[in-house]
């Protein structure tokens, strides 16, 4: 039996404002954000905290660069709890701001004994699709090696998660879109990871059957529709990163690293890349495993037949965000192979999660498929 762990607490509010009234913030507490997400929702409040806004370090998703950056200003400060108000790179770099001093990215990189918890942290998150607020993990790229570091501790658990709707209304609708699509995607490998268990499909298929719905009336209402499903996406959200904290994922994310890590290709974007026809391939090596089960939940949901699910969620995704080829974002015919074998000769880990085991030709012919 596999084991399963829900180790933040969970809070909802409606807002900001709802929030600060159960938790003040003092002036020694920090708050990592974004300026854009600081000034609508948590300026009008005039807290005396102490603020770092993570644009200031550099942008896309977080790197060692801006890490050591972020670290030499926290450094300078005196803080006892640390609040991230943001999406997944001011998260990641919050859980690293939480913990025992130290001196760059590179150190803990390098040993992993220096990754101790010190100060409370405290994570609200503003996009809809790491859920990160619960899990272990943090994952940063190596300006050096062109790659991401993944780190699982559970040092990087923060103590309580936050969910307030309202922090995501401003979210850019691209953003919003693929962030909502990932969550889908964490929520599916999950799903049909070999750790999976009866605890983590039960937050998995409730994750789906959310985003799903929510992606059915977005499509036929528009995407100006979607402030009225916001809540039940941001919710899926961290049901998925429930579930995918302790069933893992597999070769969505595995095939992602080298595109999102080259090409500083967002997260989300980088996974919704493969994640269709990672699919079909898996459906193609053993259709009458689990994913079977998921056709059924997705043919119930969808309202097709089963035989048409696969393709009937790919119409439906691209209804929500076209998905691009591999090409649009740089990448070389070249790398179609040399991405492949990197994932292949150093992501066994991720891809020992996958439903299937995939070989590296079969990587590449899924790198091939869609370049």
């Amino acid at each position: 039996m596999g084991k399963f762990k829900i180790a933040p607490e969970i809070y909802e509010y409606a807002d900001f404002g709802g929030f600060i009234k159960d938790f003040p913030i003092q002036k020694d507490d920090l708050i990592l954000t974004q300026r854009f997400i600081y000034t609508p929702f948590i300026a009008p409040f005039h807290l005396e905290c102490q603020v770092i806004f993570q644009e200031d370090f550099g942008e896309g998703e977080p790197s060692d660069v801006m890490v050591d950056a972020v670290l030499e200003k926290a450094h300078s400060l005196k803080y006892r709890r640390v609040i991230a108000v943001g999406g997944g790179t001011v998260i990641d770099i919050a859980k690293l701001l939480a913990l025992k001093a130290f001196r760059c990215a590179e150190e803990i990189f390098l040993d992993s004994s220096k990754i101790i918890k010190e100060k409370e942290l405290i994570i609200i998150p503003t996009t809809c699709g790491t859920g990160s607020e619960v899990t272990r993990s943090c994952i940063i790229s190596s300006i050096k090696k062109q790659t991401k570091v993944r780190m699982a501790f559970d040092a990087f658990y923060a103590d309580k998660a936050v969910l307030i709707p309202q922090c995501i209304h401003t979210l850019p609708y691209r953003f919003f879109a693929y962030s909502s699509i990932d969550a889908l995607v964490h929520a599916v490998e999950s799903f049909l990871s070999p750790k999976s268990n009866a605890y983590t499909d039960l937050f998995a298929v409730d994750a789906i059957r959310l985003l799903i719905k929510a992606f059915d009336k977005i499509a036929a209402e528009g995407e100006e529709s979607r402030q009225k499903w916001e809540s039940d996406i941001l919710r899926a959200s961290n049901y998925a990163g429930i579930s995918f904290g302790n069933a893992g994922c597999g070769a969505v994310h595995a095939l992602a690293f080298p595109l999102s890590g080259r090409y500083h290709v967002a997260h989300g974007e980088s996974n919704y890349q493969f994640f269709c026809a990672v699919l079909d391939k898996y459906y193609e090596k053993n259709a009458e495993g689990k994913i079977s089960k998921l056709c059924d939940i997705l043919s119930e949901i969808l309202k097709c037949r089963k035989e048409r699910t696969l393709l009937k969620l790919k119409e439906l995704l691209n209804q929500i965000w076209p998905v691009k080829k591999l090409r649009d974002f740089g990448m070389k015919e070249d790398e179609i192979d040399e991405f492949a074998n990197e994932v292949y000769d150093e992501l066994q880990p991720v891809l020992a999660t996958s439903y299937v085991l995939l070989s590296r030709e079969e990587l590449k012919r899924i790198n091939q498929s869609l370049y």
